[in-house]
């Protein structure tokens, strides 16, 4: 019988300082590609797992500023070039007219760059994630707290990583099947 294909493997930790402290060991060990699981926010886990930071502020930045050049340019054209009309002997281009609404296209593009960017970023949509094979799991909402260190890591190897998480002082370690 051929055997499934393995995520990663997933330790269960009772409090969240065991897994804090875990996480650290766990980076300063060489593990990169890792996640952590907690019913509550815990100060510290993020720099524990080794957190990036994100490409989302360019995403923003250049969503408003795409907005801010559409918003302009689409007043630019209605007024110079498409269907150019002298009120009150105005310049064609009176670019402070143009300001109100190149401000909304700049936030309004920004907004959306941000909702876009963070689904694209963090994989969103994910209707399966292979850590639902894990009937503990369901614990991560209530009062546990887990660490999964994934197969794709350059230094996993399942029995090494398997006795270096049962050695983090653990409850149990399991097996991620995908």
């Amino acid at each position: 019988m051929r055997r499934r294909p393995i995520y990663g493997l997933m330790a269960e930790f009772k409090s969240p300082e065991d897994l804090l402290a875990g996480a650290g060991r766990a980076y300063a060990a060489g593990y990169r590609r890792m996640d952590a699981f907690t019913p509550l926010p815990i100060e510290g886990l993020a720099e524990a797992i080794g957190f990036h930071r994100t490409r989302l502020p360019i995403i923003v930045m250049l969503g408003g500023i795409l907005g801010g050049l559409s918003g302009f340019g689409m007043q630019y054209y209605a007024s110079v070039i498409g269907f150019p009309l002298n009120i009150a002997g105005k310049p064609y281009n009176s670019w402070v007219a143009f300001v109100p609404i190149t401000f909304e296209m700049t936030v309004l593009f920004a907004a959306l760059s941000t909702v876009l960017g963070l689904l694209a970023l963090n994989g969103l949509p994910t209707p399966y994630h292979p850590v639902f094979n894990i009937p503990e799991f369901e614990l991560a909402s209530r009062d546990r707290f887990f660490l999964c260190i994934k197969a794709r890591d350059s230094k996993f190897d399942l029995e090494s990583t398997k006795k270096f998480l049962a050695g983090l002082n653990a409850r149990k370690v399991s097996e991620i099947e995908t």
